[in-house]
């Protein structure tokens, strides 16, 4: 049972705030080999595991619309790079304890800026239970307590993966009970927001419903990001082929993530001789294309798009497409109708890649790279909790360095403040030293 079943979630939530204090105090060593301890558990719990995850997919067939019923779905393969994941997460360097400045006041009078966990965090997420087991590695390495709320319909699995995260605690007492909690509903979710005292960063990670929900719903800050409308700008010297095979990538790799492409532009240039070519490989591979009257005039199929269609996060194989005049006007439909995920240019001229790379305002911004690429496993960073589109604390793919702040430590040998006021105040040194 998740501990919500039985306590009140006052409770749990004061339990998840105490185990982080002791987090906080645990050595590198002692994080890492708990994480390699929990990547044993998933290769021996792997058949358990799979046997919650049949039980989710059977209740949920032909319920789910395929996109998130492929979200759901684990298999061997997905457990095997679960486990090398949190591997991964161990080998990293630990972001809690790093001497970020050393300040001199004066004589005996050190301050040092030292980052430290957030503390406790809540994590509400759809349909994907291989969520649960790569957040709780991000957040035990950087030594937080998180409290987690997955998709009902991923039920067995979150549970499944919840017992495992228990069965740590046996194997390494350093670990403290409350560590990780998992809410039962979405009353429960509620709940949770109503207590700033103890939650210190909300995360969701699914739809936009979901996330303005949250926004709206609480005073503790939540990091995440509402949409993945993903674009792609053809330039007029990009290498044609090698632009198609990129933007089918983005596409077609995974469309039910959140950085898949969504919105190709064309540079008129190039429309002519881009087109025919990205239509008959989109066509090959299932994809459904909206285009704009200019696009309509050279592949006459295609249906027209919509001013919604330029929003729109499909998370299928349907692509919007438009031509547009100038690298100009990519980048400023980009700012305008993009969500500030992940977007990229197919160019080879430099100018161009690096005007685009400066000027387009999102959290990832790609020269000639598929936006599949914008995943914290991908970028090292083990795992993520989520991708931020936020310009505070983390931006992009969140992986170990989004999970702590700050704090001044101040060392001193009886120092007061009254000698450095008054008409002849002591001066402050403010020497600069070096980080150890």
């Amino acid at each position: 049972m998740s501990p919500t079943e039985t306590l009140p979630i006052e409770r749990v939530l004061q339990e998840s705030r105490n185990a982080s204090f002791t987090l906080a105090t645990l050595s590198s060593e002692q994080k890492n080999q708990a994480l390699l301890t929990l990547a044993d558990l998933v290769e021996q719990q792997a058949d358990a595991l799979l046997t919650a995850n049949a039980q989710d997919l059977q209740e949920q067939k032909d319920l789910l619309a395929p996109s998130l019923y492929q979200r759901l779905k684990l298999d061997a393969a997905k457990l095997a790079q679960l486990s090398q994941g949190i591997r991964d997460v161990a080998r990293l360097d630990d972001p809690a304890g790093r001497i970020l400045q050393r300040t001199l006041l004066d004589d005996g009078l050190e301050l040092v800026r030292e980052t430290v966990p957030l503390g406790v965090i809540g994590v509400i997420f759809e349909s994907r239970p291989d969520v649960f087991p790569q957040i709780i590695a991000l957040t035990l390495k950087s030594g937080n307590a998180v409290v987690l709320k997955g998709g009902k319909e991923a039920h067995h699995s979150n549970k499944a993966f919840y017992e495992l995260a228990q069965s740590l605690c046996q194997q390494c007492p350093w670990i403290p009970d409350g560590w990780v909690s998992l809410l039962s509903s979405r009353e429960d979710v509620k709940e949770m927001l109503n207590y700033p005292q103890y939650v210190d960063l909300v995360i969701p990670r699914g739809s936009n419903e979901l996330v303005q929900s949250i926004m709206a719903s609480t005073h503790i800050p939540v990091m995440g990001h509402a949409d993945g409308v993903c674009h792609a700008y053809v330039h007029a010297s990009a290498d044609l082929a090698q632009a198609v095979a990129i933007a089918l990538d983005a596409k077609t790799q995974y469309p039910a993530a959140c950085n898949a492409l969504e919105t190709l532009l064309v540079d008129a240039a190039v429309a002519d001789a881009f087109l025919p070519l990205f239509g008959n490989a989109a066509g090959s591979a299932g994809v459904s294309l909206r285009g704009c009257p200019e696009v309509c005039r050279v592949l006459p199929n295609v249906a027209p798009a919509t001013d919604a269609d330029w929003r729109t996060e499909y998370g299928n194989l349907t692509l919007s497409i438009k031509v547009v005049p100038s690298l100009e006007a990519a980048m400023a439909h980009i700012n305008h109708f993009g969500s500030h995920h992940t977007d990229a240019i197919l160019a080879q001229d430099p100018q161009a890649l690096e005007q685009f790379l400066n000027t387009v305002d999102s959290a990832c911004v790609f020269a000639n790279a598929s936006t599949r690429f914008a995943d914290g496993f991908r970028f090292g960073f083990g795992a993520e909790v989520g991708i931020s589109t936020a310009k505070t604390h983390a931006r992009g793919p969140v992986g170990l360095d989004g999970l702590v702040i700050y704090k001044y430590k101040l060392r001193g040998a009886g120092h007061t403040v009254q000698p450095y006021v008054g008409n002849n105040p002591k001066p402050f040194l403010h020497q600069s030293l070096p980080l150890r």
